[in-house]
């Protein structure tokens, strides 16, 4: 892969507002050809820091698999893979193609069907959700990782060591598997957050969301605030992220045009803060048998209407 050193120095990841010190260090990764884990909650631009990376490379031209040369795209260079149970290791390295095995041959290898490791040569392999994938996937990536090839069936493929691996996983997934230590082994993990400040979380907001109708400033602040607040909450294991704001901002204002206003007051978020709210948030173990989400949402919200000096 090209010398992305200048390119790295001067690039800020623009499309991700805030989390400074989570871009030097992906800067930093990339830069010494590290593989890389983004570890975080939803909502925090794991996947948009990932892209954001693919558009800064440059366009290139690649030799495929069929040996054919193509013109690729700087933001073209991303291939996605979704990490599920259900993801087998042929999903990702390739398999023979029964069709094509009765015309070629079982071991000829245009019989064979590329998977998205392959597909990834010369760009980034964006591995979503890497802790969803079972251990037999994890154990069959570690030779790619590690040796840039795959073994394939009855026969050896060398895969192309230029490509950049990207995995993000979300440490509070209930429904995930452990990832070994050795499978960790070949990666460097960097964590991110919630928008540090308020001031962030409102440009991504209001840059990020639909506006359709007014919101005015104290509304915003207050939305803003409110959504803030519950993450901090003493009964929440799981908090809600940025895209909880952003619906909340949304819904808001459909629900004012709705009605037939040009302007959101009050009672457009409280009507939508059950919808929005009530599935990104858990209660801790020790009272979810004392509230409900529903009433943890609306506690905290009539306390904040009354702080904050809404009508």
């Amino acid at each position: 892969m090209e010398d992305l050193t200048k390119i790295l120095i001067k690039e800020k990841f623009e499309d991700i507002y805030g989390q400074d010190d989570v871009k030097l260090q992906v800067r930093s990764a990339i830069m010494m050809r590290r593989n890389i884990i983004l570890v975080g909650p939803p909502g925090v631009g794991k996947t948009t820091l990932a892209k954001n990376i693919a558009k800064i490379l440059p366009d290139i031209s690649i030799t495929n698999f069929e040996g054919k040369n193509e013109k690729v795209k700087g933001e073209d260079r991303f291939v996605r893979v979704q990490g599920s149970p259900d993801l087998t290791a042929e999903d990702l390295i390739g398999d023979i193609d029964p069709i094509k095995a009765i015309k070629f041959g079982p071991l000829d290898i245009k019989s064979f069907t590329p998977g998205k490791i392959f597909k990834a040569n010369g760009k980034i392999l964006f591995f979503d959700e890497i802790n969803r994938c079972s251990e037999k996937l994890q154990n069959a990536l570690l030779q790619v990782l590690e040796e840039k090839t795959a073994s394939i069936s009855s026969y050896d493929v060398d895969v192309e060591s230029d490509f950049i691996f990207i995995g993000t996983m979300n440490p509070n997934d209930i429904s995930t598997e452990n990832l070994s230590d050795v499978f960790l082994d070949r990666f460097d993990l960097i964590y991110m957050g919630y928008p540090e400040n308020f001031k962030i979380e409102e440009k991504i907001v209001t840059t990020k969301g639909k506006e359709i109708v007014e919101f005015p400033k104290k509304l915003l602040d207050f939305t803003i605030k409110f959504v803030r607040e519950l993450r901090l909450h003493d009964d929440l294991e799981k908090v809600p992220s940025v895209r909880a704001t952003i619906g909340l901002y949304e819904r808001a204002q459909a629900n004012a045009m709705l009605l037939g206003r040009k302007k959101v007051n009050y009672q457009d978020i409280e009507s939508a803060a059950i919808s929005v709210l009530t599935h990104r948030i858990r209660l801790k173990p020790s009272v979810k048998y004392l509230k409900t989400p529903e009433k943890v949402i609306m506690e905290t919200l009539e306390k904040f209407k009354e702080e904050g000096d809404i009508p």
